[in-house]
């Protein structure tokens, strides 16, 4: 098996594979770790890159790396072959499994392909303090490329409803564009 961390240029290009084995890395400390340090991560990023490029770009650069994730995560953890209630089954088992948030389907239509997604004690933002703005932008790209990749077709999705304006639930709107 070829070593991916031996060609310098795969620290800075995101493939699956780059993951690498965390079993085999943290044969002692396992793959999981308290979500305050993801949002250590999280929150000190988004805070460089806002006083660097500004919010509006962040949001932009925070919505293009979920896509990216998203894809991947789709592309090689999910069946893209089911029919769209078990793909969405799988997709909630996948949140859940991964500890992502509770991810519940509100509304879709068949004829638009619209949908409303709900996720519930969300990874990013729930139990933060109320700042009156929506701060999942990375969710946004996360969920519009696995409904890409899944249905083909180009999807704008943005929170509508965030932990952080006062909701319980973050609430994402996705249409076809």
């Amino acid at each position: 098996m070829e070593n991916i961390f031996m060609k310098p240029e795969s620290h800075n290009t995101f493939s699956w594979a780059s993951l690498s084995n965390i079993e085999e890395g943290r044969g002692n400390l396992g793959s999981e770790m308290p979500i305050l340090l993801y949002r250590l991560f999280q929150y000190t990023m988004l805070d460089v890159l806002n006083k660097g490029l500004g919010i509006e770009k962040t949001n932009d650069y925070m919505r293009e790396a979920g896509f990216l994730a998203g894809t991947e995560f789709t592309r090689n953890v999910l069946d893209l072959s089911v029919d769209f209630d078990t793909f969405f089954a799988s997709l909630q088992k996948a949140f859940l499994e991964f500890k992502i948030g509770i991810l519940r389907v509100e509304s879709f239509d068949e004829d638009t392909m619209e949908i409303v997604l709900t996720i519930a004690q969300d990874l990013d933002c729930s139990g933060l303090p109320i700042s009156d703005e929506t701060v999942c932008n990375y969710d946004e790209g996360f969920i519009a490329g696995s409904l890409q990749l899944y249905t083909g077709r180009t999807y704008l999705v943005r929170e509508i409803d965030c932990w952080a304006n006062g909701n319980r639930v973050c609430r994402f709107k996705g249409s076809v564009i």
